[in-house]
């Protein structure tokens, strides 16, 4: 690669100008984690070219070993789902408890600072933690068809797509993946969410879920629950989006920029770093994109017969926009890197590679193979 080459590539996406053979290959490693070649690899054939067509990486041979793409394989991301987004979620429940309490009644609850005062004098310390018990059932249920789904969506939108595509597009293939991804999620989300809102927001209307979701249909009918489903699709499906695809995109920015060596080559605990660290960057982006479905979904799961219309009244578009936004910032930001670092953990402790980053490149032959072939 000359000079010029390597210019443009400091700009501009790779799978804007790669050739046919190098797509494919950044396909393979990018979208799953592998180098489609060899050091050791024949020679090509007419025979091998069917394998360009395929997406999947090769499976591990070891005995015990997950193969990818498998059924144990979508039910250890399922359950890696359910660890980072059930665990980290109740964990900022005094976080997330102020600020949809600054989203109702920002008279009361001003800022940070005094909304943790007001709860702390009212409540007490036990109060921090109202509505935990819908808040780890729903995230982890969220959890499990999030990061499962997505990476069932990621390889099967691949597979249609073929390599050339797949890997040209391959930021429309994480965008499309997690979208997919976050419909079903939200689906097993909303009922817990529902009752945990009016849980924190409304002092003794029920100590939690096992009082509160019987309650809930009481007074609001069994599709009550899902109410909020439309805002919380406006909420959750941009912050998906905008949570895979650039956590995939700086990841790969990391490796390829900031560690002087390949991914492959890194310690377990480097590789966990820089996803904690992508996680946390793309968080933030997350937290902005979403947060006036946020307030939505607040407001209309606190108030009885609440529409749209009638939020964007009563909190302005100025409000929708920024009221509580710091805070969802800093809880957001640390909920996503924390996710990605406790989700790609798991997966390495089930003997499966990391999410994101780059392989080192495949010698000259082999490219020329695969050209060739």
């Amino acid at each position: 690669m000359d000079l010029s080459d390597r210019s443009r590539q400091s700009l501009i996406p790779s799978f804007l100008y790669s050739t046919a053979a190098s797509r494919t290959i950044g396909l393979e490693r990018n979208i799953l984690g592998r180098s489609p070649v060899s050091k050791a690899a024949p020679a090509a054939t007419a025979n091998d070219g069917a394998l360009m067509g395929s997406v999947v990486a090769q499976a591990p041979n070891e005995p015990g070993k997950i193969k990818l793409y498998s059924p144990m394989f979508y039910a250890a991301c399922t359950a890696g789902g359910i660890a980072s987004c059930g665990l980290t979620h109740t964990a900022v429940t005094p976080l997330d408890l102020v600020k949809c309490n600054m989203q109702i009644d920002p008279s009361k609850y001003k800022s940070i600072s005094s909304g943790f005062g007001v709860l702390l004098k009212e409540q007490g310390v036990r109060g921090f933690f109202r509505g935990w018990v819908p808040t780890l059932l729903g995230y982890s249920a969220q959890g499990a068809c999030k990061f499962g789904f997505y990476e069932f969506f990621k390889k099967y939108y691949s597979d249609i797509a073929g390599p050339e595509y797949a890997a040209k597009y391959k930021t429309l293939i994480y965008l499309a993946g997690s979208a997919s991804a976050e419909v079903i999620a939200d689906v097993a989300l909303c009922p817990f969410e529902a009752v945990k809102v009016r849980v924190q927001t409304q002092p003794g209307f029920a100590r939690g879920l096992s009082d509160g979701l019987p309650k809930f249909v009481r007074s609001e009918g069994a599709l009550g629950l899902y109410k909020g489903l439309v805002p919380l699709w406006g909420r959750q499906i941009p912050y998906t989006m905008m949570k895979f695809a650039s956590f995939e995109t700086i990841v790969e920015m990391i490796y390829k920029y900031s560690i002087p060596r390949p991914k492959d080559q890194c310690s377990k605990e480097l590789q966990l770093g820089v996803s904690f660290a992508g996680g946390y960057i793309a968080g933030v982006f997350c937290a902005i994109v979403s947060h006036p479905a946020d307030n939505l979904v607040s407001f209309l799961n606190n108030a009885k017969g609440a529409t749209v219309g009638d939020a964007v009244k009563k909190l302005g578009l100025w409000g929708l926009f920024t009221r509580g936004l710091p805070l969802r910032i800093v809880m957001i930001g640390t909920l996503t890197g924390a996710q990605w670092g406790i989700y790609d953990a798991f997966k390495v402790m089930v003997g499966l590679p990391t999410t994101g980053g780059v392989t080192p490149a495949v010698p000259a032959t082999g490219l020329d193979k695969l050209k060739a072939a």
